[in-house]
Order: structure tokens, then C-alpha cells, then sequence
């Protein structure tokens, strides 16, 4: 299934699950992988309650001028692990947004370094704000990047 499948008749099978069952639902094939994720070459891996996983494999397709990998797929992973964290957490119908995301490099990231994992947990659920944290792991586990994303939780409108 190619994201071109996410029509329609996805969304509308997708709005019936919780977070959870949705991107379970992903990891296992029944949905198609993220949009963003096939452009940035990673993907959903696992999930738990307030836990999500992501592994990517950095391609010429992401390197800087200098020939590293950009800081925003690294920043792009932490925030989508910290989001489908979240996500985990919500009813079916809920929507939510990424209010803020915070990253910090530790150490390179080049072809070289193959493929890493992001691991991302909540940290603290209220009403309207979800706080997460993430990890960005070497093969060898290694920290190469860790950030924080602030999640807000919106009210459905009616259809």
C-alpha cells in the first residue's frame, strides 16, 4: 500500500480508531506508512501507550552542503516520534498539533552512520497538552540527538 492509497475511504476507516489502533494499523499494513515519512525515508516501527518508534536510514536524499545530514530530518524524527507518542494516547476522532519542538544534536549524523531509531514517550498528559520526549539512537545506541515537543490536543469540529 502506497501513500497515493490514503484516500478517502482510509480516512474515513482510520477516524474510527483510537491513536493507537490508527498507527498500529500503519505499522501492521492495513494503513499506509505516514505521508512525511516515505519523503524523509524513515518509518513506524512500534507502538505502546505513550510510546512510539520510528527507524530511518539517512540518504543522499538529506545531506547539507557539507555532506552530513541535515539537523531538520533528525529534529523531523524526534518530532514525529514525540507526536504518534502522543497520538497513542487519544480516543478515536482526536486530533492534535505539534506546538513546539526542541532538538538537540549530539553527535553527527552521516550516511555512515546507518540506520537510526527514534523513541519517543510521553512525558506528561493534561486535558489540551501532551509534553514528549525523544531519543535519536545509533545502531549501537549511542545518542545522537534528544528533544522535547509540546502536543496540543484539538476539539473536533462537526462535520
Amino acid at each position: 500500500m502506497t501513500n497515493s492509497d490514503y484516500d478517502l475511504t482510509k480516512r474515513k476507516e482510520a477516524a474510527g480508531m483510537s491513536g493507537k489502533e490508527l498507527l498500529q494499523a500503519v505499522i501492521d499494513g492495513r494503513l499506509p506508512q505516514i505521508p512525511i515519512a516515505e519523503t524523509m525515508s524513515f518509518r513506524l516501527v512500534e507502538v505502546g501507550d505513550g510510546f512510539a518508534v520510528f527507524e530511518g536510514d539517512p540518504g543522499p536524499h538529506v545531506l547539507n552542503p557539507t555532506g552530513s545530514v541535515h539537523g531538520g530530518w533528525a529534529l523531523t524524527l524526534i518530532d514525529s516520534a514525540t507526536a504518534c507518542a502522543a497520538h497513542t494516547l487519544l480516543p478515536a476522532g482526536s486530533l492534535y498539533t505539534t506546538i513546539e519542538t526542541k532538538g538537540n544534536l549530539s553527535r553527527p549524523i552521516t550516511l555512515e552512520t546507518g540506520r537510526v531509531r527514534a523513541e519517543g514517550r510521553v512525558v506528561s498528559q493534561g486535558r489540551q497538552i501532551i509534553s514528549a520526549e525523544a531519543k535519536l539512537l545509533s545502531q549501537d545506541g549511542r545518542v545522537l540527538a534528544h528533544g522535547t515537543s509540546t502536543i496540543m490536543v484539538l476539539t473536533p469540529r462537526p462535520a
